[in-house]
């Protein structure tokens, strides 16, 4: 490699130079197309929970709570948080934020990506100006970074986008759309049946807590139809969206997204950790959509190893080939955050890679091994 670009991929003798990186399979470097660095300090302290709303109540009360140990404790747990994503192999991040914390760790550790900024706002007064104020903040902080963070090693780009269907009034997701003609878009989706239910009938366990939230708005129009034809209906699922989750979809919800040419981006473990159930994997894959692969946050899952969630993922669908399994948490992540120069090792494209330490002998397929349990030992980043 050269200049930070892969020069050429062949076999046999090596050239003068050339490192021996010695038992190892290699890998483009991961992507971890959706990640909450900024609740890291929640890690350990929100427990499963058997529903959604039950799991959401959660974690409200715990920031409400404020952050054990103040900003400096919750900058520690997203810089750690970071260090692991970067040390377990993964090059390219969909990190989300609410609050900014997280791009200059982002850069500071060397991971590149998608910095979505999110917001929520059920009944949103001055959705304009809060898209508007968004976008100002984004500016700011680019222009106050300095030295390796005005230069990162790894490019990082931003977006503003919606947090979910049932936390975003209709008012602020044409905002957002106003202002994204270029930028990615994502969105949670069809994560839980409390979700379906409100769209549906505009009752539920989502009503009740934005009830008692004193967020819940009389003049909300309920969709009275899934969370998919609702994105649809509002212009969110345009070709590139992000749709993260998608626990509780139909195989006709499948199709349209397919259509629609959205991404799908799984996270398994935190699914389960929350109590939504397990995603349909073997039918996502099947209905032709494109797969990416995400971890979640450290408030919903044991951790941000991509590699912890392609086991789940091999455990949930062993029927799924181990190279499509890999290829979601490589090529298709990189494509749907839009640095299609990551993702494949060839000519041309960035060498950033993750080396995995394979056993010596016995091994009869390393692509299988790579997707059924990874010791995070054996892993590490090579760029």
């Amino acid at each position: 490699m050269a200049g930070g670009r892969v020069v050429g991929v062949g076999v046999g003798r090596a050239p003068d130079g050339t490192v021996d990186l010695g038992d190892v399979a290699l890998l483009p470097g991961l992507v971890n197309a959706h990640t909450h660095l900024e609740l890291s300090w929640m890690g350990g302290a929100v427990p499963p929970a058997v529903s959604m709303s039950e799991w959401i109540r959660a974690v409200v009360a715990l920031r409400r709570g404020g952050v054990p140990g103040g900003r400096e404790a919750e900058v520690r747990a997203a810089r750690d948080a970071a260090a692991s994503v970067v040390a377990t192999g993964t090059a390219l991040v969909g990190d989300v934020s609410n609050t900014l914390l997280t791009p200059a760790l982002l850069t500071e550790a060397g991971l590149g990506g998608v910095v979505f900024h999110e917001l929520i706002g059920f009944n949103a007064i001055d959705p304009a100006g809060d898209v508007r104020a968004a976008w100002t903040r984004i500016e700011q902080m680019s222009a106050h970074q300095t030295g390796n963070l005005a230069n990162p090693r790894e490019p990082l780009s931003f977006s503003v986008v919606a947090h979910a269907p049932y936390s975003v009034s209709p008012a602020l997701f044409a905002a957002i759309l106003a202002r994204s003609s270029s930028s990615p878009l994502a969105i949670h989706l069809a994560e839980s049946a409390e979700e379906i239910e409100f769209l549906r009938t505009g009752l539920g366990p989502i009503r009740r807590m934005l009830e008692q939230l004193g967020v819940w708005s009389g003049s909300w129009a309920v969709p009275r139809c899934d969370p998919v034809q609702y994105m649809s209906d509002l212009g969110y699922l345009r070709p590139g969206t992000l749709v993260v989750h998608c626990v509780h979809v139909t195989d006709r919800d499948l199709d349209r997204l397919r259509d629609a040419r959205a991404v799908v981006v799984t996270c398994p473990r935190s699914n389960l950790w929350v109590g939504t159930g397990p995603p349909r994997l073997s039918r996502f894959y099947a209905a032709g959509l494109a797969v990416a692969v995400g971890t979640d946050s450290l408030a919903s899952a044991p951790s941000v190893n991509l590699f912890d969630e392609l086991a789940e993922m091999r455990r949930l669908a062993p029927e799924i080939s181990a190279s499509t399994l890999l290829e979601s948490a490589t090529k298709v992540g990189a494509d749907a955050l839009g640095f299609s120069e990551y993702g494949t090792i060839r000519p041309g494209q960035r060498a950033v890679f993750a080396a995995v330490e394979v056993p010596r002998a016995g091994l009869a397929d390393v692509e299988e091994y790579l997707v059924s349990g990874v010791p995070a030992r054996a892993i590490r980043r090579v760029a």
